[in-house]
């Protein structure tokens, strides 16, 4: 399965790794239990190693959202290969299923506010809650 080229991220690649590196172990913590966060359990595509990504999600009408304003990353890649992937948010776990990316400028009234403003530049990721 191929994903689209959703393009840039928002954000300089140096603030990406700086991210990655000391900003997310933290973050992994706190995570499942802050609002609007989450921490996305996944296995690696070819490795089948597991990961956890921490994220900024919305959860609405049975449906798990995040924007992807990293572009599509290792993470997403992950989730939409295995089709499935569980998520710790506001101190319990869900299992989410049928990830798929809805492109920029195509959010529709279906998804959460926050969403919607930011799907106008940036992909989105929407899965259904089992």
């Amino acid at each position: 399965m191929s994903t689209p080229d959703l393009g840039a991220s928002m954000f300089p690649a140096w603030f990406d790794r700086l991210q990655v590196k000391y900003m997310n172990p933290v973050m992994r913590r706190a995570a499942p239990y802050l609002p609007t966060f989450a921490v996305i359990h996944h296995a690696g595509r070819k490795s089948g190693k597991p990961y956890t990504t921490p994220v900024n999600a919305f959860r609405s009408k049975g449906r798990f959202t995040v924007v992807l304003g990293h572009g599509v990353t290792d993470w997403v890649r992950n989730v939409l290969a295995a089709g499935e992937a569980d998520v710790q948010s506001q101190f319990r776990t869900i299992r989410i299923t049928n990830p798929r990316i809805v492109e920029p400028g195509q959010a529709g009234p279906d998804l959460p506010l926050p969403a919607r403003v930011a799907g106008g530049r940036f992909g989105v990721l929407v899965a259904d809650i089992a």
